[in-house]
């Protein structure tokens, strides 16, 4: 079976370019996300659905998660898009639900996976992740992240949250909505995943809130254009003062053990226990 990668960086494409499909399929993302929602227009709705649905098995994604970004469950082509996808895109991974405000939309998506995706045999069941964009998907993140047992990430959208909390400006931190979607995918064994930054021309400020994310113990992020590609991969992978810590971190607490010692002093002059060896061995399962 194949391993799924982690999300560091998590690539948008629109279902509607070909090129940019292509170009996607042969990136350093992590994963990507065929996008059928905010980058396709009314009239191109039920033909991007289609050439979705072709581009996922007919091109070559190598090792990388793929997943489809549906419409809403309450427009006129979310349930459609979500029935089409699972009974004839083999190769998804995910599937994507925009604007999810409550684990009612998370049931409803799992039972039209259960029922159109019967004939189809994959190597894993179809997982789903949900796009919490809205101050009632906020207060909700809980309750969706334990909805199903298809649920794989909560993913923050930035911009329609400021839209719904009536923001004026463009404000560096939402730190409620990011606490409260990581721990809500932290305690139901999900990745959280970071907003997009939509202005791609500024590099410096993609990696500041890159970092920021995975400080707030963020899986990944959001990437709009192939150049956010590395910033985001970087940020989330343990730099190498990280992992030659922890690497002599788990030595010492391994020669601490064999004399009956529990706290040893680490590499930086600091006291460890046994909390910094959970610390030390999550950081070089990340960095591997």
């Amino acid at each position: 079976m194949r391993e799924l990668p982690r999300q560091r960086s998590y690539l948008a494409v629109p279902a509607t370019s070909e090129r940019f499909l292509e170009k996607a399929s042969k990136s350093d993302a992590d994963a990507i996300f065929i996008d059928l929602e905010d980058a396709v227009v009314a009239g191109a709705k039920d033909s991007a659905r289609q050439r979705a649905i072709e581009a996922i098995d007919r091109m070559d994604w190598g090792s990388r998660l793929v997943g489809v970004r549906v419409n809403g469950l309450d427009t006129a082509w979310g349930c459609r898009d979500v029935i089409e996808i699972a009974a004839h895109a083999k190769r998804v991974d995910r599937l994507l639900i925009a604007k999810c405000e409550g684990p009612g939309q998370v049931h409803a998506a799992d039972v039209m996976i259960r029922a159109a995706a019967q004939e189809l045999h994959r190597e894993r069941p179809l997982q789903l992740e949900a796009l919490i964009e809205s101050a009632r998907g906020v207060a909700s993140a809980e309750a969706i992240a334990g909805a199903s047992d298809r649920m794989a990430a909560l993913v923050f959208g930035a911009g329609d949250y400021q839209v719904d909390m009536g923001s004026i400006g463009a404000p560096a931190r939402w730190d409620y909505a990011l606490a409260r979607i990581a721990n809500a995918a932290r305690a139901h064994g999900l990745a959280p995943i970071d907003s997009p930054y939509v202005d791609f021309a500024d590099a410096a400020g993609f990696e500041r809130l890159a970092r920021r994310a995975a400080e707030e113990g963020f899986e990944g992020k959001m990437c709009i254009h192939p150049s956010q590609i590395a910033a985001a991969n970087a940020a989330f992978t343990p730099a190498a003062g990280e992992i030659e810590w922890a690497r002599q971190a788990l030595e010492l607490m391994a020669a601490g053990a064999k004399e009956g010692r529990g706290a040893v002093r680490g590499p930086r002059g600091e006291m460890l226990d046994l909390m910094h060896e959970k610390m030390a061995r999550r950081i070089l399962a990340r960095a591997g």
